[in-house]
């Protein structure tokens, strides 16, 4: 291989992009619209959750239940109902996910030291929020309940005590709980994955399908100058999309940027260079540009999105599908991002993902240029 060949087929690459202007302008917009349309419209965050009320009790004690739930930023207490028909409406039509329904007895009981029930209604059919709300009326009913049991020693015993747990409550490298900071270091790489294996991915099918891959068969090039030169011409591309993303997520997102940026550049051109390099490969093995399109984006896009972690958490997977998601590129560049951005962490952290990522990259290229070298025989 010679540095000269290869700069001149990564040359002629770079001439076909700027003959292609409006190409190079889809590459370089599309990383932010997809940041800033994922990074508003894709949040975690369950809060504000819509609840009716329906208190029949109507007593002091049924209030000060009712101020909790409305005291919570969890919740949004939208109105009070007089039956049961009205919850079942509401929830019907999405106004509300949950309902808090206290019986006529309420305070009664409550008040004779009694088992006081209250039923919790909530709408299932979001399996996610439904959890996560359910999670939250218990934490505001265990607080309630522990207020309680404090307020009722101090009266028994006619003087001030003291809870017996004091807890401190205090939440790592991402304290606001914000989910736009799991988030976004997660799409950068789903972008980078999906913008690199689509820009080669038509490369070498094009240049079947024009006639001109003939042409650079007769030349003196070998498969890997081919390969590289290609790869060349879109990895400043890739470079450039990665830190318009970079400087989208932590200038406009706020996202904290802990770890050393530099570092950050370089895995994410190792994990460029794989990316693009299957990209190639892709095109090579079809030499159809249609075709060629189609696989990139289910061989990118779906594992990237589904089987990286990115939103879906791999411990919860079943067993099979977890061992896939080894095999996927993504998860270990979102790792790498992920504690970059929020936890700062170094290199040796991240030895065994670099390690996966450089040797990702290296049977990729040699898969492409064996296809392309299939090709010249």
């Amino acid at each position: 291989m010679t540095w000269r060949r290869t700069w001149a087929v990564a040359r002629k690459e770079c001439l076909h992009i700027r003959r292609d202007p409006r190409s190079l302008l889809l590459a370089l917009a599309v990383p932010v619209v997809l940041l800033l349309l994922f990074g508003y419209a894709l949040r975690l965050d369950v809060d504000r959750i819509p609840m009716l009320v329906r208190d029949a009790d109507g007593s002091p004690q049924s209030r000060e239940l009712i101020a909790r739930f409305a005291g919570s930023r969890f919740f949004e207490v939208i109105g009070l109902v007089e039956d049961e028909r009205s919850i079942a409406r509401a929830m019907e039509r999405g106004r509300c996910v949950m309902a808090l329904v206290i019986p006529a007895d309420y305070s009664r009981r409550w008040l004779r030291g009694e088992r006081a029930a209250i039923q919790v209604l909530v709408d299932g059919s979001d399996s996610n929020t439904a959890s996560i709300a359910l999670g939250y009326a218990e934490t505001v009913l265990h607080a309630y309940l522990g207020e309680w049991r404090v307020s009722v020693l101090r009266r028994s015993m006619g003087r001030p005590v003291e809870p017996p747990l004091d807890p401190r409550w205090r939440i790592w490298y991402n304290s606001e709980l914000r989910s736009r900071n799991y988030i976004v270091p997660g799409l950068i790489a789903i972008i980078l994955m999906i913008i690199a294996a689509l820009l080669t991915s038509l490369t070498i099918a094009r240049e079947w399908e024009v006639g001109t891959m003939e042409s650079l068969l007769a030349t003196p090039l070998r498969a890997s100058e081919i390969v590289l030169g290609k790869m060349l011409a879109f990895f400043g591309i890739g470079l450039l999309d990665m830190l318009i993303a970079l400087v989208v997520g932590v200038g406009f997102f706020r996202v904290p940027l802990r770890g050393d940026p530099l570092l950050v550049l370089v895995t994410g051109g190792v994990f460029l260079f794989g990316a693009l390099g299957w990209g190639l490969f892709l095109s090579a093995l079809v030499r159809s540009q249609v075709l060629a399109y189609q696989l990139g984006v289910i061989t990118s896009f779906l594992p990237a999105f589904l089987l990286s972690g990115f939103i879906f958490a791999i411990e919860n997977m079943p067993p099979g599908v977890q061992a896939l998601t080894y095999l996927v590129p993504t998860r270990y560049f979102i790792v790498i991002l992920r504690g970059l951005f929020l936890k700062g962490i170094g290199l040796e952290e991240l030895v065994g993902e670099v390690l996966f990522l450089l040797g990702y990259a290296g049977v990729v290229f040699a898969l492409a240029t064996r296809r392309v070298r299939r090709g010249m025989a």
